[in-house]
């Protein structure tokens, strides 16, 4: 989590957001000579109200009357028109900017590995993908050029007021100092309220991310009540933090309104004392340089365009804060090391599927070891069967293969070279994953199993299809290929999803075959579908085939059983039936006894 810092910049985490200012710089000038302009113009509003009352009303001048209201008429025009364009350029560059930033997240967060994601909530990156970028773009619509345009506002009146008249201008502005000390007290105050109204989003974010993605087992369970009183739960930490900051915009506010009127008092007490006593020794018209209703109206006037943006400095530099602490925490993602680094680039023609695991060691977190003294060779064209318990280390393995993660001792090479000297993406693409947990993408049927991939064509689609055996089904969806899948694949059966993903493999005509698990979850009819769909996938292909279903790996060239993560038994299926005692003779046995089927 960032933490909130006492500074109201980081300049040099400012540096890398305007880093991405660059391609716009044109806008971010005109912004800024815009709000200059605005800060000049705005001036110009009580001078000409001053010379309206004291030369022209007092002097009964009507046709210079109309003049004034005619310029002041022009400055209201010229103002809201330089108002509208600078509002309009610094939103549409806060746009600009976390528009770029979100596509530069978003393709690290999909470069990132396997691990990251293994300890890093999905709503949270959620949050610093849609919110905390929007925080962003307050830095530019709200925050670093709003800022300065208030200040300089701020600037110029009280540097016309003492130009104006420096005794009433001090008389003035004595409260200003409590005001100044209470705008640095609110903002102290709420910047870490503001953090913990930021913490509770991800918090929410994230509990809603993980609880709708699992919705299916919460209503299996019956666990709506319990999970509904941990929202509830959640919700209220995100409602407090947000009464906290409105309760000290709750104080600020009566403060900033209290000094303004003590302002506007001292403004009017003294102003009178000083007309009244220049009348004692002159008429009005004839005490040059003196307090006039002109200048009194004028400084009223001035007295609000000073309290106007001193109200809301304080949010805005909170707003600003709030943007550098959304760019700490995006950036901080940037920042993530744990990127597939392709090591090596190489990209060969083709891969003839030759796999070797060389005394490989593996853990996830360093310490403990998933996968100790691994050693196996697969050739092109064979078929490998990987057996264990839950946690032996299979999935390990082909996480291995894929480079999702890296091992800590040891060498994986694929055609008698070390996979890191292979361009990742290169190697993903030569390697096809069949999991049981098959994910489809909101979209239509022909798109998830190509994957929006542009060099894959329909004929292609169907062909592998009906390869598969999976084209009849496909057919008799409304629209068929183009039938849009919900979310997940929850419209289709689990063996229709399948059916999918093995066309999904097939169509990229990978030169490695990974079966994790692919026949676990479907009833007997789909599995002999399947099985066929896989005898099709596995011609002329190296597979590695990870299964319980020991039925399903009888005919594989070589079958491995691994125990917390080693080796016990390796050969075929016959030789590791003639171990007596052995793990896989006791669970083949065990697996066909149970299901009352005589053994083949």
């Amino acid at each position: 989590m960032a933490e909130v810092t006492g500074k109201a910049v980081d300049w040099k985490l400012l540096g890398r957001v305007m880093h991405y200012v660059k391609p716009y710089n044109g806008t971010f000038v005109l912004a800024g000579f815009l709000t200059v302009f605005l800060a000049v113009i705005a001036l110009a509003q009580p001078i000409l109200i001053q010379l309206t009352l004291d030369k022209y009303i007092l002097a009964n001048d009507y046709h210079g009357l109309v003049l004034m209201i005619e310029l002041m008429i022009g400055q209201l025009i010229i103002q809201t028109i330089a108002q509208y364009y600078q509002t309009f350029l610094t939103n549409s560059l806060g746009q600009s900017v976390i528009k770029d930033l979100r596509i530069d997240i978003f393709n690290h967060i999909t470069s990132l590995r396997l691990k990251y994601f293994d300890r890093t909530p999905i709503g949270m990156l959620i949050t610093r993908t849609v919110s905390d970028l929007e925080t962003i773009a307050d830095i530019f619509s709200e925050g670093l050029i709003s800022i300065m345009g208030d200040m300089l506002l701020v600037i110029a009146v009280i540097g016309y007021m003492l130009w104006q008249d420096w005794k009433l201008a001090l008389i003035t502005l004595i409260p200003m100092p409590f005001l100044f000390a209470s705008t640095y007290v609110f903002k102290e105050a709420i910047k870490s309220s503001f953090q913990e109204v930021r913490t509770q989003v991800a918090q929410l974010n994230t509990f809603l991310a993980e609880h709708i993605s699992g919705i299916s087992i919460i209503q299996y369970f019956a666990r709506e009540d319990q999970e509904m009183r941990k929202f509830r739960s959640v919700n209220e930490k995100y409602r407090d933090a947000n009464i906290r900051s409105n309760w000290y915009y709750s104080i600020f506010f009566p403060v900033v309104e209290i000094l303004f009127a003590i302002c506007m008092a001292l403004l009017v007490w003294y102003g009178c004392k000083r007309i009244l006593s220049d009348q004692q020794m002159h008429s009005i018209s004839a005490s040059p340089g003196g307090v006039t209703p002109g200048v009194i109206t004028g400084f009223i006037v001035l007295l609000n365009m000073l309290f106007r943006p001193i109200r809301q400095l304080a949010d805005k530099f909170n707003t600003l804060q709030m943007g550098m602490v959304g760019a700490d925490r995006i950036f901080k993602v940037l920042d993530t090391n744990e990127v597939a680094v392709d090591e090596g680039g190489l990209t060969p023609p083709a891969l003839k599927g030759d796999i070797e695991f060389n005394k490989v060691w593996f853990a996830y977190n360093e310490e403990n070891w998933v996968l100790k003294d691994i050693n196996f060779h697969i050739k092109p064209g064979e078929t490998l069967a990987l057996v264990g318990a839950t946690g032996a280390g299979k999935s390990s393995t082909i996480n291995i293969l894929n480079r999702f993660y890296d091992i800590g001792k040891g060498e994986v090479k694929v055609d008698g070279v070390d996979i890191r000297e292979y361009k990742t993406s290169y190697l993903r693409s030569k390697i096809a994953t069949v999991i049981q947990d098959v994910f489809l993408f909101t979209d239509t049927i022909a798109n998830n199993i190509s994957l929006n991939n542009p060099d894959i064509t329909r004929a292609e689609i169907i062909k592998a299809a009906k390869d598969v055996g999976a084209h009849d089904f496909i057919e008799r969806l409304p629209g068929g290929y183009d039938y849009n899948v919900m979310e997940r694949g929850a419209t289709l059966s689990a063996g229709q999803a399948q059916l999918i993903s093995f066309i999904r493999a097939l169509v990229y005509n990978p030169a490695i075959l990974v079966l994790d698990e692919a026949t676990s979850s479907v009833d007997t009819e789909t599995e002999l579908l399947i099985q066929q769909a896989i005898n099709k996938l596995m011609q002329g292909r190296t597979a590695i085939v990870i299964a319980h279903r020991l039925s399903t790996i009888q005919n594989a060239d070589k079958i491995i059983v691994l125990d917390h993560g080693e080796i016990k038994e390796s050969g075929t299926h016959q030789e590791l039936l003639r171990i007596e005692n052995g793990y896989y003779r006791k669970l083949y046995d065990l697996q066909f006894n149970s299901a009352g089927i005589a053994k083949p």
